[in-house]
């Protein structure tokens, strides 16, 4: 026989239940007020204004160049822009690599900007101007010459550089940063023929097509040349093969081939007077 329960019996358990329910509503929408006006004295408050912005990773151009083309302002609420707005329009400039947008705390907006680095310097009439690893001519002028980077001499063939310029990316950094200037020397036969001209003093003749792949070797061809004997610097061929020759070497073969051009000449002219002396005479004596 089942046991019956008096209704009287079970009102305090109900009675305790519903309280405890009323108690856990209130504390709820007691909470949920508190926040709600905590967030509204904030937002209206200075407390959510920006106080700092920093910029990390400038090179190019300075900290507040950056600020102000993210139109951030001290004072703005930090709650009034979006990151990735930001960042999509700090990528638009042309020297920009990547962008990242933070914000700090509750008062400051970090920005890490990475620039597309400078790998060389073109020479132009006003001076020297910067060319990015993206093949952008930075809009920089350097009146003496730069130290960070190989300077381009008659490099107006906009292919043929950006050619280099990944050639030279390629490169090992501390080759890369051995090289003082590069000409383009080109020729008939071989219309991508450069010319280096490094700090320790050797000059390196290449061409573009295979520049990354021989140069690399350059600190190990330059210890065999001087573990050889050779004090003297030269000229370091790296077009086909690899072959090193004295400057003393060089300019004095130079210097013979043009004395041979220069008699040959001589010899001619020569030729053509005793000619025409002879023909005089011929004609005096009809």
């Amino acid at each position: 026989m089942e046991k019956v329960i008096d209704i009287e019996d079970r009102i305090p358990t109900l009675r305790e239940k519903r309280r405890k329910r009323t108690n856990k509503k209130f504390i709820f929408l007691i909470t949920l007020f508190f926040v709600t006006l905590f967030l509204l004295l904030y937002f209206q408050s200075p407390y959510s204004d920006i106080k700092t912005i920093n910029v990390k990773g400038s090179s190019l151009v300075g900290e507040e160049e950056y600020i102000k083309q993210s139109s951030l302002q001290v004072g703005q609420s930090m709650w009034s822009f979006k990151e990735k707005e930001i960042e999509d329009h700090l990528k638009e400039l042309d020297w920009v690599k990547n962008v990242e947008v933070n914000k700090k705390w509750l008062t400051s907006v970090e920005i890490k900007i990475e620039e597309w680095q400078k790998v060389a310097y073109i020479s132009k009439q006003n001076g020297f101007y910067p060319i990015l690893e993206n093949g952008i001519i930075f809009n920089e002028i350097s009146s003496n010459a730069p130290i960070d980077a190989p300077i381009f001499l008659a490099f107006d063939d906009n292919e043929m550089r950006e050619r280099l310029l990944k050639e030279l990316a390629d490169l090992n950094p501390t080759v890369l940063s051995m090289i003082s200037q590069i000409n383009a020397t080109p020729t008939e036969s071989d219309p991508y023929a450069i010319t280096l001209f490094m700090n320790d003093g050797y000059e390196v003749r290449a061409e573009i097509t295979s520049l990354s792949e021989k140069l690399n070797y350059y600190p190990s061809i330059v210890a065999q040349i001087e573990n050889a004997g050779e004090y003297e610097k030269g000229i370091i061929d790296i077009e086909v093969g690899t072959y090193y020759r004295s400057f003393s070497e060089e300019y004095a073969f130079k210097y013979s081939e043009e004395n041979s051009e220069e008699s040959s000449d001589i010899d001619s002219t020569n030729y053509d007077n005793n000619a025409n002396t002879d023909e005089q005479e011929v004609l005096a004596d009809e």
